[in-house]
């Protein structure tokens, strides 16, 4: 007689219908995840996703409510029977923001807090403390304060903390969203650690595919409440989300459908040398100047020079990405630009006024900022009370900011709590709100953090409606993809100054950590995007 371990998850038949909802949020799911396996989760926002994962550590119901027809099982537990303070010796969950779920100041704390919540024994804490470091390899960190760490050490230190309690299964919601590419590579890499060497199943959620699907033993495609579960190579050929190399290998037939950038060049060489004869014209920048002008600006903060003597121009009619690794001072350089964060030292310009001279009211009417963290900015219960407010401090009609919504993200109800709304939509009314002052220059901090494909397909869109109307925009962002898909102009960071500035194509594609896949796949050829091959299609290139 052999023994095998319990599947780590298994879905049977499940069912669940939240409270008011005319319609299930997931139906019928049936689902096994393995011992060891590596699933990734992907979806449209609002698909299902986070009702998928919260059912995995008992969440849902028995948080968040509603009728749950069917059984969840993890590691051998039925979640109906056992609330998450019963699973959390074996299912483990890291959420978007690893920062938020700290309870300690220190690395070697943070890692100890859990397993002092289960009560183990000194000498076994000490022991697994070690081996979290060095699995997660940040032993060089171990007196670290945690609010110095960088995004992706806060990311390593995050599922430490979850390690060091042995779950079965680690659950991880868009845990590369905040980071650079490098960074998001290494907590990837740490990840397939955990998954080939101690057999820990970790589940990802993630909307940036392309960052993790060549690391993924299945993919989990969740789409209008129904769940399928296969391959990446079977399930990718029809997901409603596509990362850019799978869309170039849909629109060009590529059997087997490539899903990595190295097999995506191996199909393209044909593809390369008919594009070869069709390359697009530079895009031409705006000749006006003048939208923003800062000169030697400087941020320190006490003994750190977060931006040091940075020069920028940025042009009316024109989109310029701000680029570089978590630490290089994007967002001090943004804040400082606005006019509300501490400038140690140069000059910022906006049509002759310095933003950081102004009063509050009159600096929005200037320079618009969407921070990171886009909730921060609301505070009233409903969205119709937020629209109001924007109406009057902007003194703007009645109705300015709620038409602005509407043309952004359609069809959010101006009853509904801003808690209540995606982080998409939650992103759109900051942008309606900061829009109704009808600022020329606005500031973004990693807009698109959070957002789906579709959703980021709308910003883009919305942003290229104002900068045909000769506003200004930058924004600070670690997802290559959307700037080869919006941006005009590229600005690279590094320890606090400017290290590259110029055109979009030339900016990235000389840049193997800020390069599109689209432009990996097809270089030398300068394309960046799936929809300029599509345009040079139409010129005579067949796939």
């Amino acid at each position: 007689m052999t023994w095998a371990p319990d599947p780590a998850v298994v879905f049977e038949d499940v069912t669940i219908t939240y409270e008011g909802s005319d319609s299930p949020a997931l139906a019928r799911v049936d689902l096994t995840i393995e011992e060891g396996e590596l699933p990734l989760v992907i979806g449209r926002t609002g698909s299902g996703k986070s009702t998928l994962l919260g059912l995995m550590n008992g969440l849902v119901p028995h948080f968040t409510g509603g009728h749950v027809a069917g059984r969840v099982l993890v590691a051998g537990r039925d979640t109906a029977d056992h609330p998450p303070r019963d699973l959390a010796d074996v299912v483990g969950v890291v959420g978007q923001d690893p920062a938020s779920g700290f309870v300690t100041e220190v690395v070697e704390s943070e890692l100890a807090y859990g397993m002092e919540q289960l009560g183990l024994p000194p000498a076994t804490m000490r022991r697994r403390v070690e081996e979290a470091l060095d699995v997660m390899d940040i032993a060089e960190l171990r007196d670290a304060p945690l609010r110095d760490l960088s995004g992706g050490q806060q990311q390593r230190v995050a599922i430490g903390a979850v390690l060091t309690q042995h779950p079965r299964v680690i659950v991880l919601d868009e845990p590369t969203s905040a980071l650079d590419p490098t960074a998001a590579e290494d907590v990837l890499g740490a990840i397939s650690r955990l998954v080939h060497d101690l057999s820990t199943t970790v589940i990802v959620a993630e909307h940036r595919i392309e960052r993790v699907i060549h690391h993924a033993d299945s993919v989990i495609h969740v789409a209008d409440g129904r769940v399928e579960h296969g391959p990446p190579e079977q399930i990718m050929t029809r997901a409603t989300v596509a990362p850019p190399v799978v869309e170039l290998g849909r629109w060009a037939g590529w059997v087997p459908l490539p899903l990595s950038v190295r097999d995506a060049r191996r199909a393209a060489a044909p593809l390369r040398r008919q594009l070869g004869e069709h390359l697009p014209s530079p895009a031409p920048l705006p000749e006006r100047l003048g939208g923003l002008v800062a000169k030697g600006v400087s941020v320190t903060h006490g003994q750190l020079v977060a931006v040091d003597d940075v020069d920028l121009t940025l042009r009316p009619g024109s989109i310029t990405a701000l680029m570089g690794r978590n630490g290089a001072g994007k967002s001090s350089l943004l804040w400082a630009l606005q006019g509300s964060g501490a400038r140690s030292g140069g000059t910022v310009g906006v049509e002759g006024t310095d933003p950081a001279e102004l009063t509050p009211a009159d600096r929005r009417r200037v320079v618009g900022l969407v921070p990171q963290t886009p909730a921060d900015l609301l505070y009233l219960e409903t969205v119709g009370a937020e629209c109001e407010r924007a109406d009057a401090d902007a003194r703007a009609d009645s109705g300015t900011c709620a038409a602005t919504l509407e043309e952004i993200a359609p069809g959010i109800s101006p009853d509904v709590h801003p808690r209540d709304l995606s982080e998409g939509q939650r992103l759109a009314l900051v942008l309606a709100v900061q829009l109704t002052a009808d600022p020329p220059v606005l500031l973004l901090d990693e807009p698109t953090r959070g957002l789906d494909y579709t959703a980021k397909a709308a910003l883009r869109q919305a942003l290229r409606r104002l900068v045909e109307r000769g506003r200004t925009v930058l924004l600070s962002t670690h997802d290559v993809e959307f700037v080869a898909e919006v941006s005009d102009v590229v600005v690279i960071m590094a320890e606090g100054e400017v290290i590259a500035d110029g055109p979009t194509a030339e900016v990235i594609t000389s840049s193997p950590a800020f390069a599109p896949q689209v432009a990996k796949v097809l270089a030398p050829a300068p394309f960046l995007t799936v929809g300029a091959v599509r345009s040079a299609s139409a010129g005579g290139v067949s796939p």
